[in-house]
């Protein structure tokens, strides 16, 4: 969701939304809440130097706008017992989305996957314990799915988060 993207003043936020756009005070506010989900209103109102019964209000409505949707722990995925990870491309039927990524939902050790535009349609990041869980996954339950032609498997040998956040 890209501030530019905003329209000032017409009170939608933009193509695709439907609540307003956010200022710099919101901004901040999900800035320390991306950084520390279990921060209190009370800590994060002097954070961002604003009263704690403004910091609850905005916090109330990015919570009912959907602009926070949630909060919950980072796992680190090694320490875990998730020691291999990969990005998995599928192409698939035209048309089968919806049913295709309701099935990838119930496949364990699928961390994220997303409808995307290029050479394939899906891409989705799997998290398991080990090479043979990995290719369980791949061969046994992704490519038994209805509607999934073809993956292709990238392994993950490093990765990171980015250093600054979007919102700051």
């Amino acid at each position: 969701m890209s501030q530019e993207t905003a329209i000032p003043g017409d009170g939608t936020g933009g193509p695709g939304r439907s609540a307003g756009p956010l200022d710099e005070v919101d901004r901040r506010i999900l800035a320390e809440l991306t950084r520390d989900g279990r921060v209190s209103v009370r800590t994060l109102a002097e954070r961002v130097h604003v009263s704690r019964t403004n910091a609850y209000a905005r916090l109330e409505r990015l919570l009912r706008d959907g602009v926070v949707t949630g909060f919950r722990a980072q796992v680190a995925p090694e320490p875990a017992g998730l020691g291999t990870s990969a990005y998995v491309a599928l192409t698939i039927e035209q048309n089968t989305w919806r049913e295709v990524s309701a099935e990838l939902a119930r496949v364990r050790y699928i961390e994220h996957a997303a409808l995307i535009g290029g050479d394939h349609d899906v891409l989705a990041l799997v998290r398991a314990p080990d090479n043979a869980a990995l290719r369980d996954v791949v061969l046994n339950r992704v490519q038994s799915i209805a509607g999934v032609l073809s993956t292709r498997t990238w392994l993950v040998f490093e990765e990171f988060d980015g250093a600054q956040s979007p919102w700051e």
